[in-house]
């Protein structure tokens, strides 16, 4: 497991330590659960994102069937 120093303000980290011990865990838990569930809620807000598109795009119809268009032909007026 990899160590991090980071730099906080002495209130933050007194309000932190009080939480900790409200929660019977150490600055370390609350740390690593709070970047768990961040990069979780990323992630899955990613994969949503992802399959909305997937479901617009398949709702569409539209196609290219196969063929990649220069720009300047995609946007002749």
């Amino acid at each position: 497991m990899a160590n991090v120093t980071m730099s906080i303000e002495d209130a933050l980290l007194k309000r932190a330590r009080k939480a900790a011990v409200e929660r019977d865990a150490s600055l370390s838990d609350l740390f690593r659960s709070y970047l768990a569930e961040l990069v979780e809620r990323d992630e899955a807000r990613r994969d949503f994102l992802a399959s909305e598109l997937d479901a617009l795009f398949a709702e569409s119809g539209a196609s290219s069937k196969g063929k990649l268009r220069a720009r300047d032909e995609l946007h002749e007026r």
